[in-house]
């Protein structure tokens, strides 16, 4: 049985203008009053995912139902649509005009396609009348289509669990009979809910919070903090990696790259000693919400979750949040390890993360991390430092890159540290 569009789309009988996807709206259906709004968002970002595609498109409105074709291979528009957010489900589909005998050709016409030379396969037919005006209910429509269809082709039914499950959908004009339905992003559309800044790290937790934030409808852009000039350059590859891949989500992100390694000297020399890693992750913070209010983002988005490790208890994540002068997410706060791996899989980043690479929170790290560091007790280390005069440093230092994006600069390849795109 074909699972992909493009291997029955040239079929005979079945005219390759009349393909198109089917693309159900996911919780924009109860925006109410602003549904419109949202949706229009949900276009937007559908055209930038198409951008490139190789052919022209069009899109069309129905109700809680986008409709997508052009002229580009069925199997490339169905791969762009899953990329973007705020669709549930995606349906390579055949359109006809909405008449009984219309789509009882057509009907036939697809059967023939997907079971010809296979007389055993069984099939059902699910018919939706989204237009009441249609002169067949839903259940007739599948009664009538199923009758033609097993007379004339000899295919047995089977309601539970057919071979061949077909959908139609009527509307005012077309109609869409499809066999496929695979499953989208979900969510609500990238920006309808703001931007954010993303801590990204190498390691599986932040990018499944950043995925999660993307699901939420926040367009987010990310910040990547090393250990250089004490550290390598594999954890900003694995970082742009990340990104690249997290901005098939959404239109692309900017990833911001920061040699820490100096700062981190400082706090130690500063006499941080078994709070040097949560005196590091407040300079993260501070530096991070100085990078938002430029780019500028409301809100910041850290892979923590509660518990996990020494500098992510109650106390640690409250001292951090102290720093901040913008709220900090934490989408992942209650989730357990393997939920996370499992998530990370699901999404292509597990790959990525598991990679080695030289940490920066690892750097300068004691061999006890206090699990219950106070504000007041940071503030007295932080006061041997120009703290001001440190996040300007270090955002001066930062480099810039897109990755994902056609115009953007990647990390070189080599030993050395990856070229500044742009710069503060």
């Amino acid at each position: 049985m074909p699972t992909r569009a493009g291997e029955i789309a040239g079929a005979p009988g079945l005219d390759r203008h009349r393909w198109c996807v089917l693309l159900k709206h996911g919780e924009i259906f109860l925006r109410g009053r602003n549904k419109a709004a949202f949706q229009r968002r949900l276009h937007d970002n559908l055209r930038r995912a198409l951008h490139g595609v190789g052919g022209s498109t069009w899109i069309k409105s129905e109700p809680n139902v986008t409709v997508l074709g052009g002229q580009v291979p069925l199997d490339d528009l169905v791969e762009r649509a899953r990329r973007v957010v705020g669709f549930n489900l995606v349906q390579p589909a055949l359109r006809v005009p909405s008449t009984v005998e219309d789509v009882t050709g057509a009907a036939l016409d697809l059967l023939t396609a997907l079971c010809g030379g296979r007389p055993g396969l069984s099939f059902a037919v699910h018919a939706r009348r989204r237009d009441k005006t249609f002169p067949l209910t839903s259940s007739r429509l599948s009664e009538t289509v199923g009758s033609r269809v097993q007379r004339e082709l000899g295919l047995p039914v089977d309601l539970s669990s057919p071979d061949v499950d077909l959908n139609i959908e009527v509307a005012r004009k077309e109609s869409y009979l499809s066999w496929l339905r695979h499953p989208g992003q979900g969510g609500l559309p990238v920006g309808a809910s703001g931007r954010a800044l993303v801590l990204l790290s190498g390691g599986y937790d932040s990018p499944v919070a950043a995925h999660r934030a993307i699901r939420r409808g926040l367009h987010c852009d990310f910040v990547h903090f090393t250990g250089a000039p004490y550290t390598n350059p594999s954890s900003t590859y694995k970082a742009y990696a990340l990104a690249r891949e997290l901005n098939r989500c959404q239109p692309a992100g900017q990833l911001h790259v920061i040699a820490l390694g100096a700062a981190q000297k400082q706090l130690a020399l500063a006499g941080a000693e078994r709070f040097q890693v949560v005196a590091q992750r407040r300079l993260m913070v501070r530096t991070a919400c100085a990078l938002a209010g430029r780019l500028p983002a409301e809100a910041l988005v850290t892979g923590d979750n509660l518990g996990q490790v020494a500098s992510q208890t109650l106390t640690n994540i409250t001292t951090v949040d102290e720093a901040a002068d913008l709220p900090v997410l934490r989408p992942l706060l209650g989730w357990d390890k393997q939920e996370i791996i499992d998530e990370a899989r699901s999404i292509g980043t597990a790959g990525i993360s598991v990679l080695p690479d030289e940490d920066c929170c690892k750097l300068l790290a004691p061999r006890r991390v206090t699990t219950g560091a106070r504000p007041a007790e940071l503030a007295r280390i932080e006061k041997r430092i120009d703290m001001d005069d440190l996040v300007e440093e270090l955002l001066r230092g930062r480099e810039c890159l897109t990755p994902g994006s056609s115009s953007g600069s990647s990390p070189s390849t080599g030993t050395s540290q990856p070229r500044t795109v742009a710069s503060a």
